[in-house]
């Protein structure tokens, strides 16, 4: 047990001097204590540029929640592979699909330790569902796909639920094709979930958060426009309002239709 303690501290100790990341930043946005004084810096920088940053990913947080229960609720859906799943919140994935279907089966991945470190929060689905952890990096959908696969049938209907990770995918790590690659692997019925931050809804203070985000993070975000987010789902066919603000797909109320954000969103069907 002190081989493990020591081991955990060490651990700890490097990740609380390493560069800030985007699990932990982002922990940060949402009122989290997973972080670290880097993540800490970083996040208030980005505030600072942009002041709804801590709406916008609250908007995002509850997007996720209202997709993943039109997916459940009335698409059937009973797959969901969750990709830069972040630290463990409130509506988890797993948590909206399981009370929505029980049996629903749900892999998180994600790149980070301290994510890993609390894989066991997120390992909590009830019977008959599943839920299920792989420690991964988005730019290698094939291990992605492999490890899924021990929990997910991808010969029938899975959710691919990537959001605000592609915003950390450079041009020159082919984010179009990293999409295409998961997508050529689901099975028809399957779905695309995307949420991505714009650089055209505000453009001056995201313009500003990026800029204040990259000069303090080893992980650069990259802001795409509408036009850009929506060639995510070339192919696929989308499930109305089509590519919209988190804040404006399906909102349940007023008041989450108003909530200031610059993300951009979308659900798509492939058909074939």
């Amino acid at each position: 047990m002190t081989g493990e303690s020591s081991n955990g501290d060490e651990l700890l100790r490097r990740l609380n001097t390493a560069a800030a990341h985007p699990a932990r930043i982002y922990d940060v946005w949402l009122g989290g204590k997973d972080n670290f004084e880097a993540d800490r810096a970083t996040a208030e920088a980005g505030l600072n540029a942009a002041p709804t940053t801590v709406q916008s990913v609250r908007a995002n947080r509850a997007f996720l929640a209202r997709a993943v229960r039109y997916l459940a609720g009335e698409e059937g859906i009973r797959q969901f592979l969750d990709i830069g799943t972040g630290l463990p919140s409130a509506d988890n994935t797993h948590e909206v699909a399981q009370a929505a279907a029980a049996e629903s089966r749900v892999v998180y991945v994600d790149n980070d330790p301290v994510v890993m470190l609390h894989a066991q929060a997120l390992l909590t689905g009830s019977a008959p569902g599943v839920t299920d952890y792989v420690e991964a990096d988005l730019r290698d959908p094939g291990t992605i796909l492999a490890q899924a696969a021990r929990t997910l049938d991808f010969t029938r209907p899975v959710a691919v639920m990537l959001l605000a990770i592609l915003n950390f995918i450079s041009a020159d790590d082919h984010p179009y094709e990293i999409v295409d690659s998961l997508m050529d692997a689901a099975a028809p019925g399957s779905f695309l979930v995307v949420s991505h931050v714009a650089s055209d809804i505000i453009p001056e203070k995201s313009a500003a958060f990026a800029r204040e985000y990259n000069e303090r993070s080893s992980t650069k975000v990259v802001l795409r426009n509408r036009e850009e987010v929506a060639r995510f789902f070339t192919g696929l066919d989308l499930v109305e309002p089509g590519v919209a603000q988190v804040s404006k797909w399906r909102p349940r109320s007023e008041l989450e239709a108003a909530a200031p954000n610059y993300v951009w969103c979308g659900v798509a069907r492939k058909t074939a």
